[in-house]
């Protein structure tokens, strides 16, 4: 039988996932020798043999990902090369680290059920060891500084193996095989108990847990250090340590993330469907957001205002010990921050900002490179859908069927940011950010652009911002020398995220839908349905525009849409519920002169300052305290059953279609006066834009001949609006695509703005 050699190249998500031991398991088993090794691009192997042995070794490497679930191949090589003679087995070689960077670094993986189950082994050297890990999970990109992904490049480099690690580590024949973070009690990373003064309580490894467990049980916030950065726990069934955690925080109603010990824990407290229950078990173990069960247990103020609690399970291996002593139901387990500013990573750090909120601190001397917030999973038509993509998701890249002539780095929007770097067909999508407007935050994002730039060894030529003039990051973008600098419309970088996210490029009708995005015309758009592709758009109708006085505090305030909409539309609504939302008539009147002169006015088409309207006139309060507060309170009371519409118009002006909801907000008006329901005026609502949005995109249809509809934007992030749409236009014939991989609100504008850059210098 001849015998052949043969070279392969393998690109993706290929390192630290065992996939080399993999390489050389099934080598030995097919008898052929060679060679595996990363490099910068991904991995190389070598192998010879019998020539039907080389071809069965090519068809379980395309099927890999089978025994493999964090293998991701994007691209696969072969060439023939000649025999090497007197090589007599298989080996892992050292890695090479010189060439353009384009292997794809792994996310941050849950501790997977082997090393659960040898954590709770008695016989086990690494029983209730809160480090355990092995090929198949653990710390990934939180802890890498440079690729290719081995030890020397991870934080994990100042830990010396001892014996059995490095047995271990050796072991073609063992999953810890070339596991990057292996250790154990006896060399690796240790835990630790300490006051918030950084004064340490408690060094035993069980004792930490036992006594952190006590305090939280006790009533006492504890800073949990964790994969990406601190968690803030307390017990979230203690509606005094939840308000205390509040009220130190600064964090006054959005809700709070919590944590179970298993998905038995969380059904005592929330709906765990089939889908939701896939998703809270998954490698990635996001936050999952479950419709409440009521009565429940959960302390009051852990998430007001919404029909739904944010869920996950233990991911790491200090995360099951705590919950292993079955003290405690659920945790809440918010992000280590002061509200607004960046996660908090570094111990230091987290004593000095922490230590007002926090009695203790649970910490580790395993330094996070990179911090990295939980993810956040909803569900739309039994679809997960990402609110926001960070760990467990991030850095994998999304890959496009043509290649970028040169690296882009695309800055992103302000509100909820990511940024996103291009090297040839792979689009990195950064962690989620956040608001730029706080300037620990600005400065957070310009370090983590230096970090994964130098991750990823990107040297942009070509860069994509947002069009609008005051945008920090459009300010950053501009002052980059470049060799060109491209501004994306808001809206339209929208509707490219969604192509870009399913890899299509091609014509759509797009329908926008957010609180705010500045337009070609320099109003404020925010309800649009455009004709778009990645090479360009057309406004095709939006929203008829009203004025809205107040500037950022617009967005803020509900009484300022509410004026801005009677005005447009000498809307009649009662003194007693207008005092409802605003009770200082000067105010008012203020505000009604502003739009009358004209002064810190602008004209708008924004459906999110809508739904703060339309929340404020059903009473649900009068402010967000934080983004989109009112309309996630108008969906949460939305009666699902009511399928009617309020009036609306379609109109035809110099082109555009323009939706009139004049005759809909008389209609709620005297809904409210006549005391029908807030939940039926909710519903009704909803299934009005719903309507209205339909009939846009059929008339765009009509006109086009365009039969794929791709919705985006923030007020999409609404899961009955989304729901009622999508099956609207799915029944009239209509192909849909929705964000599902990056969000819909602005944490997916980087990846539109990329992919438009793209596309446009990729003609030259």
């Amino acid at each position: 039988m001849r015998k052949i050699r043969k070279k392969i190249t393998v690109q993706g998500q290929v390192q630290g996932i065992g996939f080399r031991p993999f390489v050389y398991t099934l080598a030995a088993e097919l008898n052929l020798t060679g060679f595996v090794y990363n490099y910068t691009q991904g991995v190389i192997i070598e192998i010879q043999g019998q020539k039907t042995s080389v071809e069965k070794f090519i068809v379980q490497l395309k099927n890999a990902h089978k025994e493999k679930p964090l293998l991701k191949i994007t691209a696969l090589d072969f060439t023939d090369i000649e025999l090497v003679s007197g090589e007599k087995t298989f080996e892992i070689k050292q890695s090479e680290s010189d060439g353009i960077v384009s292997a794809e670094v792994t996310a941050d993986i849950a501790t997977c059920k082997d090393c659960f189950a040898e954590m709770f082994d008695k016989n086990d050297f690494r029983y209730h060891y809160p480090f355990i890990n092995c090929t198949n999970c653990g710390p990934r990109y939180s802890i890498i500084k440079s690729i290719p992904y081995d030890r020397p490049n991870t934080t994990m480099s100042v830990f010396s193996m001892c014996g059995k690690c490095s047995r271990q580590y050796e072991n073609a024949e063992d999953r810890r095989f070339h596991a990057q973070p292996v250790a154990c009690p006896v060399c690796g990373p240790k835990i630790k108990l300490c006051d918030n003064k950084g004064k340490e309580i408690e060094t035993d490894s069980d004792k930490v847990i036992s006594e952190t467990v006590r305090l939280l049980r006790e009533g006492k916030i504890v800073a949990i250090k964790g994969l990406g950065g601190f968690h803030l726990a307390c017990d979230a069934e203690n509606e005094q340590a939840v308000k205390t955690l509040r009220s130190r925080k600064m964090r006054d109603a959005k809700p709070f993330a919590m944590m179970a010990a298993d998905i038995e824990k969380i059904r005592q407290f929330a709906v765990v469907d089939k889908k939701a229950e896939e998703i809270l078990r998954s490698i990635e173990a996001p936050i999952v957001l479950l419709p409440k069960k009521e009565p429940n247990t959960i302390a009051p103020s852990a998430a007001e205002g919404v029909n739904t609690f944010g869920f996950m399970l233990p991911y790491t291996p200090l995360h099951h010990l705590i919950f292993s002593e079955g003290k405690l139901n659920a945790l809440i387990m918010t992000s280590g921050n002061i509200s607004d500013e960046p996660l908090i990573c570094k111990d230091d750090e987290a004593l000095e900002k922490l230590g007002s909120i926090a009695e203790a601190f649970l910490m580790h001397d395993r330094v996070i490179y990179r911090q990295v917030d939980d993810s956040i999973i909803h569900i739309i038509k039994n679809e997960p859908v990402l609110l926001r993509r960070s760990r467990g998701f991030v850095p994998q890249a999304f890959v496009s069927k043509s290649s970028a002539w040169a690296d882009i780095f695309a800055v992103g929007a302000d509100l909820k940011n990511t940024f996103c770097f291009v090297k040839k067909n792979r689009y990195i999508v950064s962690e989620h950010i956040g608001d730029m407007a706080d300037a620990s935050v600005y400065k957070h994002w310009l370090n983590s652009i230096g970090h994964l730039k130098k991750l990823l060894e990107a040297e942009p030529f070509i860069i994509a911002c947002d069009m609008h003039p005051g945008y920090l990051s459009s300010q950053y973008a501009r002052k980059l020398k470049k060799d060109r600098l491209i501004e994306v419309q808001h809206h339209w970088a929208h509707i490219a995220s969604v192509l870009a996210e399913h890899n299509r490029d091609e014509k759509v009708i797009g329908l926008v839908a957010d609180g705010t995005g500045y337009g070609t015309d320099g109003t404020i758009w925010g309800c649009e349905c455009l004709i778009a592709s990645l090479d360009d758009f057309q406004r095709f109708g939006h929203l008829s525009y009203y004025p809205l006085a107040g500037g950022d505090s617009a967005a803020t305030e509900a009484i300022r849409p509410v004026i801005g909409l009677m005005k447009k539309y000498e809307l009649s609504i009662p003194g007693s519920i207008l005092d409802e939302i605003e009770p200082d008539r000067e105010k008012r009147i203020a505000a009604a002169e502003q739009i009358e002169k004209n002064i810190n006015t602008i004209k708008t088409s924004s459906l999110g300052r809508l739904f703060d309207a339309v929340s404020a006139l059903c009473g649900l309060g009068s402010r967000n305290n934080f983004e989109a507060q009112l309309p996630m309170a108008l969906e949460a009371i939305a009666d699902k059953r009511t399928t009617e519409c309020y009036p609306f118009e379609l109109k035809n002006e110099k082109g555009t279609a323009m939706v009139e909801i004049g005759d809909m907000l008389k209609a709620i008006a005297a809904d409210r006066i006549g005391k029908v329901d807030k939940t039926v005026i909710s519903a009704k609502f909803h299934n009005t834009v719903a309507a209205f949005f339909l009939s846009l995109a059929k008339r765009a249809r009509d006109k086009t001949g365009i039969n794929t509809a791709a919705i985006s934007g923030g007020v999409f992030c609404n899961r009955f609006l989304s729901g009622r749409l999508i099956e609207l236009l799915q029944n009239d014939g209509f192909e849909v695509l929705f964000n599902r991989y990056v969000p819909a609100n602005d944490g997916g504008i980087s990846l539109g703005q990329a992919a438009i850059a793209a596309k446009i210098t990729g003609k030259g």
